[in-house]
């Protein structure tokens, strides 16, 4: 069996964040007034909510990710470059850095916010 992941994301102004993740190159779809999907991969979707729909499936009290850290959502790609090449584009499309690059324990990542918050990292394993 194999499943499909659709991980569910508060956002504070949907067309904002549609316009940031399509800037990162990445498919909108079935959008919604109060929601829209961006899709990863064949399998993998990132569902974005209103912060007023996301409550009406919350069992508790939304946080505000510059404040607390409930995930950190992790892209994996090929190489550097293509990591590189993603946080560039994020951090173009109004993205914050967090931290430095970190090449070690057979990986490369960066990490930034996205416009609401959410705490994103790009990785890709490197040969020794």
């Amino acid at each position: 069996m194999s499943y499909t992941l659709f991980v569910n994301l508060p956002v504070k102004d949907l067309n904002r964040s549609k316009a940031f993740f399509t800037d990162l190159g990445l498919q909108i779809f079935g959008m919604m007034d109060d929601m829209a999907s961006v899709v990863i991969s064949e399998r993998t979707q990132v569902m974005l909510f209103t912060e007023p729909a996301f409550a009406g499936y919350a069992r508790n009290e939304i946080v505000d990710p510059a404040k607390a850290t409930q995930a950190i959502l992790v892209l994996g790609l090929d190489n550097q470059e293509q990591v590189d090449e993603l946080v560039g584009k994020a951090l173009a499309a109004g993205a914050t850095a967090i931290g430095e690059p970190v090449n070690a324990g057979g990986r490369y990542t960066r990490s930034f916010a996205d416009p609401d918050g959410h705490h994103w990292a790009a990785l890709c394993l490197v040969q020794p």
